[in-house]
């Protein structure tokens, strides 16, 4: 899951999984502009500009994990 939901570029999104470490993360398919993993349950990434809505994907060594609910770029 993550949170907030919706966001403008630029904005900084909690993306809470498993297994998180080292974590890339595409907003609708775009990668994000910044994802700094804080443990290995949680990342912070910033909506990158040109992103649209969509599914968040999260990329680690172990494989990719797409979020349930969309995110709502504003």
């Amino acid at each position: 899951s993550c949170a907030p939901r919706s966001g403008a570029p630029g904005a900084k999104v909690r993306i809470w999984g498993y297994n998180l470490l080292q974590a890339s993360v595409q907003f609708n398919g775009v990668s994000a502009s910044g994802a700094v993993s804080a443990g290995p349950n949680y990342v912070w990434a910033t909506v990158p500009s040109g992103a649209t809505s969509g599914p968040v994907a999260v990329t680690t060594p172990g494989g990719t994990s797409t979020t349930a609910a969309s995110f709502t770029v504003k």
